[in-house]
């Protein structure tokens, strides 16, 4: 029997723009996680920031926190600098924290979890693609499932979604409904429907363009990539067209 009010899709941007904020909310995308240094898979970006793409668009923001580049083992000096990242982002208006914490064994480092999940004091707390690290992934979903992690960003173990898709839906399936696995991970739009799945409702990618800047110098490279809200609307489009079939 199909539910009256099935679960709606929810299309997730990466961004470390404002412009690129304001794209994916033109393009129709229902979440921003926003961060610095995307290419480098993500840093705590700065408050002004967030203060301002909380003042441009009326979507809630999940904010990435993560104090360096490299690895996910964190010292104690580091684990302090989370925390006042922490706090800021919550002042500065963060509905969301995304962060991702493991040992030296590779492992989810659950005691450092259990601390983030009481410092993120009732605000909802995601565990970002260190999970994909992790060598049992379905013993760490149920890791996160145990310490309250609303969702878990997954390439399913691999170095894209698109590459690690049956994993991500054997998780889907064992999540049951406990936890949200939303793909990500590399996600572009000619592929994305190789990554839908009744069971998983959110996605996640950054549909970046090249932006050509009118000034070139040969010291510096003057481009940069943008979200672009015409990608992310047919993302979007994709995604709500997939679901409506399935429930009709």
């Amino acid at each position: 029997m199909k539910p009256n009010h099935p679960i709606q899709p929810i299309v997730e941007v990466v961004a470390t723009s404002l412009d690129s904020c304001i794209a994916a909310a033109q393009g129709g995308a229902k979440r921003i996680e926003l961060c610095a240094a995307l290419s480098t898979a993500g840093i705590t970006p700065n408050s002004a920031l967030l203060r301002a793409v909380k003042q441009a668009v009326d979507l809630p923001v999940a904010v990435m926190i993560r104090p360096r580049e490299g690895d996910f083992i964190y010292n104690a000096a580091e684990v302090a600098l989370m925390e006042a990242e922490m706090e800021m982002c919550r002042e500065a208006g963060a509905d969301a924290f995304v962060l991702g914490v493991l040992d030296e064994k590779g492992e989810i480092d659950q005691k450092l979890l259990a601390h983030f999940m009481r410092r993120a004091n009732g605000l909802p707390l995601v565990f970002h693609r260190a999970f994909d690290l992790t060598a049992d992934l379905g013993a760490s979903l149920e890791t996160l499932i145990d310490h309250g992690c609303v969702r878990v960003l997954t390439s399913g173990g691999a170095a894209t979604g698109n590459a690690g898709k049956h994993a991500l839906f054997a998780l889907a399936e064992q999540s049951a409904g406990r936890i949200e696995v939303m793909p990500g991970g590399g996600l572009r739009e000619e592929s994305f429907e190789e990554v839908l799945h009744p069971l998983i409702h959110q996605y996640h990618l950054s549909g970046r363009a090249e932006v050509r800047s009118p000034f070139q110098a040969a010291l510096f490279d003057m481009n940069r990539m943008e979200t672009q809200a015409d990608i992310i609307a047919r993302v979007v489009e994709k995604v709500e067209s997939y679901f409506n079939r399935s429930h009709n």
